[in-house]
């Protein structure tokens, strides 16, 4: 690397530090020009370890520290009907992700209407993708159920495919005796132009450029007896094209996925059982004889429940389930195709764990995970399938601080 390169990287680091201890200090609103604004951000830690494979880092019979997630950011607003925020993010996941400094969101809201029986507007700019229950808030940690979403669904090594997109985002809010429901609908541009995004779409790193239609997203959630239970569903439609550059082994091909998740969540004073079931049919042709024409129905789903063990302490238990092809749920016929283990096509993991919240900023985390299959492993960090073992454990603890 050059110098100039980590030098940049360095005076990065150095400033999110600086911002961290200057904003610990000082109040969290400052009233500029009339107005309010809102300062936050976290500090996550991960230490990984696993019994075979490598997961977020070389975690292989050793302790891996490659998952750190450091956020600033602010909101303001200038009236009562528009809101600006934005938020700056350096995630680091082990080859999947480097930590570089980048704008996570920057948006404008504007609430067009408001009242009694709810509200609608507009979000224009880099926006979260509304997908599933936890994936608008999935960097900070303190709002996770756990030290990562269940990787059936929120995968880590496809984060930056779904975590937000350029474009817009219309929303409505409607509040009835019954409860409230919450509808959007989204159009933007996905992230899809990193060498991590190629992978997880494509399964390598090829010479070539990948680009997109715009994007729809579109959910509704409907929450009654004041959030006691949630009933979600969420759909997306992600049409890509392949660009090949010199010498490469894939042709210009086109792709296509369309998850559907279905989402239901019911929390009581002291415990909440929380479940996500998704179909993902995906798509893709014309890539040549590297990747040929194919159709595969993946199929993830999760059943976890928490409990509150005492008001600084609370317990987790879930078991989360993955398969890239229903119709070959052992992977069996893709073994038999391609000579490569057939459990790299799906995963069950049980995970138990527990946290506990030192201060209301400082929050710890331990996770044991009993896991069956590689399904959810990223490729960078473990490149030679055929070295992967079926059956493996991970501990996970993980340190995060908010203000």
């Amino acid at each position: 690397m050059c110098s100039s390169c980590k030098f940049a990287k360095t005076a990065a680091w150095i400033f999110v530090q600086g911002i961290f201890l200057l904003w610990t200090t000082c109040v969290h609103a400052i009233n500029l020009m009339g107005s309010e604004l809102q300062l936050h951000g976290f500090l996550t830690q991960g230490v990984v370890i696993t019994s075979d494979n490598n997961f977020l880092g070389q975690s292989n019979k050793k302790a891996s520290t490659d998952f750190r997630e450091i956020g600033v950011n602010a909101s303001l607003r200038p009236t009562s009907d528009v809101q600006l925020s934005a938020g700056l993010l350096s995630h680091k996941a082990g080859g999947t992700d480097n930590g570089e400094l980048r704008l996570d969101y920057g948006l404008i809201d504007w609430t067009v209407s408001s009242s009694e029986e709810g509200r609608g507007g507009i979000r224009l700019g880099r926006v979260k993708n509304a997908y599933g229950l936890y994936n608008k808030t999935r960097d900070v940690a303190f709002t996770r159920p756990s030290a990562l979403l269940p990787q059936s669904i929120y995968f880590e090594r496809t984060r930056n495919v779904t975590v937000a997109s350029d474009g817009a985002e219309l929303y409505l809010d409607r509040y009835y005796e019954a409860g409230s429901l919450f509808v959007t609908f989204a159009l933007g541009q996905p992230q899809i132009g990193s060498d991590a995004s190629k992978v997880a779409l494509l399964g390598l790193i090829p010479n070539g450029s990948l680009e997109s239609k715009l994007m729809p997203i579109f959910q509704v959630i409907f929450e009654g007896d004041g959030g006691r239970y949630r009933l979600g569903f969420t759909t997306l439609q992600l049409d890509a094209h392949y660009n090949p550059g010199v010498r490469d082994v894939l042709q210009a091909g086109q792709m296509q996925f369309t998850p559907k998740i279905f989402s239901a969540q019911y929390n009581a004073e002291r415990w909440s059982l929380t479940s996500e079931y998704s179909l993902r049919p995906s798509s893709i042709q014309s890539f040549g004889r590297n990747a040929p024409d194919s159709t595969t129905h993946g199929q993830s789903y999760y059943v976890q429940g928490s409990y509150r063990l005492a008001p600084k302490w609370e317990a987790l238990l879930r078991y989360d389930v993955m398969v890239a092809d229903r119709e070959d749920r052992d992977g069996k016929a893709f073994a038999a195709a391609t000579r490569r283990p057939g459990f790299t096509r799906f995963s069950k993991d049980l995970t138990a764990g527990v946290r506990f919240d030192l201060t209301p900023e400082l929050m710890l985390r331990a996770e044991y995970h009993r896991v069956d299959g590689t399904g959810y492993l990223p490729a960078q960090d473990n490149p030679n399938p055929l070295a992967q073992e079926r059956r493996w454990d991970m501990l996970m603890l993980l340190a995060s601080f908010r203000f």
